[in-house]
């Protein structure tokens, strides 16, 4: 059942903003305020200036994520630029606080399009210039509603020359809680990874990333499609990131690349799917339907469909099962490669993520998560093949995953403990 909301409730709460600054040092006394500020601090300054990396250890930034974004790919509401990007990277702040306990601070950036406009295209020298000029302060940055193709030149340049984890969750994020479900279809289906024929909707920066990250975790069969067709080798119209991607192959449409798929994955747009296409894909499909807020196919239309025959469901929303979202992602991937003093969140680090969730979604689910979803069963199977957001194991399950996976795949500072971190995260938030 969706949950109702009323303009009047969403102004109401967002009023005044969802974010403020908190301080980890109250300042009560005279020593105090020697200690924050002069002639204090001058000691702090000059241990930095002479050793940069205590810089980790004497400020925030250990702990600090710069949540950046020019507004050109708003949620699904396009380019409304940097100022109306604000509740957004708000409200991403507050994720990765509630979630993980990192903190971090919006950073619209405007006058970052072509020719210094607020408008238009993103001019993607422009957006690596302003993060690269404000990144000493942060631990990490997260990089949000960029519009491709932009957006994966500025990640790709940021990440290789600041080193600091710069991570852009529109291209990743979807696709580290996809891949997650998928590891569980097929554990479900009793069929390998490289025995699976995933079908994907949508090349923009999710659909490119989702078929990376399949591909790193094992899947063979891959066909993407855009909104002229299936991407194959024939084409001559393909971007650099499409062409990675091209298949030799006869099929042609959607429709005919998913006649013997296994899974669907749609990050494109409502209703480009009907009953009859689902029931031409494999025995025992997934269908993972994550327009937003409109799926590829209704729920509905699939349960219709298939009948009696069996399937899994996953979409974007809250009010359906398995709702692939975020959240269940960037906020232990920063907080595990922040605790190690990570210079980057490799694949290593991403596909860890994915199969701590995967793993985490066949536990038992303890009580008090079931108690916040009374409509569902939570109990690993085609209808819950994903954690629920609120599962506090979270926190400790997946950042600790991709804490060890930075330290095995050497994005970790070399002086990293891990049996200090798994203490810390097991101490919870």
């Amino acid at each position: 059942m969706a949950i109702q909301i009323s303009q009047e409730e969403v102004f109401a709460f967002h009023d005044g903003g969802k974010v403020h600054v908190a301080l980890s040092k109250q300042l009560q006394t005279q020593k105090d305020l020697c200690l924050a500020y002069t002639p204090g601090v001058a000691q702090a300054v000059k241990a930095i200036a002479s050793e940069p990396q205590r810089v980790f250890e004497l400020t925030s930034k250990r702990n600090l994520v710069a949540v950046v974004s020019d507004g050109t790919a708003i949620l699904g509401l396009g380019d409304l630029g940097a100022l109306a990007s604000i509740p957004v990277m708000e409200g991403k702040a507050a994720l990765f606080k509630s979630f993980a306990g990192v903190d971090a601070w919006p950073v619209p950036l405007g006058h970052c399009r072509k020719d210094g406009k607020d408008t238009g295209k993103t001019d993607p020298q422009r957006v690596i210039e302003a993060v690269r000029a404000i990144a000493p302060m942060y631990g990490g940055i997260n990089l949000e509603d960029i519009a491709a193709p932009a957006c994966f030149e500025i990640e790709k340049v940021l990440d290789a020359e600041l080193d600091i984890p710069v991570f852009h969750d529109d291209q990743w994020g979807t696709a580290v809680i996809t891949v997650a479900g998928l590891i569980n279809y097929a554990y479900l289906a009793g069929r390998p990874l490289n025995s699976v024929r995933v079908v994907i909707n949508g090349a923009g920066a999710a659909g490119i990333r989702i078929a990376d990250m399949c591909k790193a975790a094992g899947v063979q069969d891959l066909l993407i499609c855009d909104s002229h067709g299936v991407i194959h080798t024939g084409r001559t119209d393909l971007t650099e990131h499409k062409l990675r991607h091209a298949v030799s192959t006869d099929k042609r449409t959607l429709k005919e690349a998913l006649v013997g798929a296994h899974v669907f994955i749609g990050v494109s747009a409502a209703h480009v799917l009907s009953g009859e296409d689902v029931t031409k894909m494999a025995d025992f499909p997934a269908i993972f339907a994550m327009a937003n807020p409109d799926p590829e196919i209704e729920p509905a239309v699939v349960a219709e469909a298939m009948g009696t025959r069996p399937y899994v469901m996953a979409t974007g929303r809250s009010d359906y099962p398995n709702q692939i979202n975020n959240v269940l992602g960037f906020p232990f991937l920063f907080r595990g490669a922040l605790d190690v003093r990570a210079r980057t969140i490799n694949t290593e680090m991403k596909v860890a993520a994915s199969q701590a969730l995967a793993m985490l979604a066949r536990e038992p689910v303890p009580s008090d998560v079931q108690a916040l979803y009374p409509g569902e069963k939570l109990a690993f199977g085609a209808q819950y093949i994903i954690p629920k957001a609120f599962d506090t194991r979270l926190y400790k399950v997946v950042s600790y995953a991709v804490a060890e996976a930075a330290v095995k795949s050497g994005a970790a500072s070399p002086d990293t403990d891990l049996n200090a971190v798994k203490a810390k995260l097991e101490a919870g938030l």
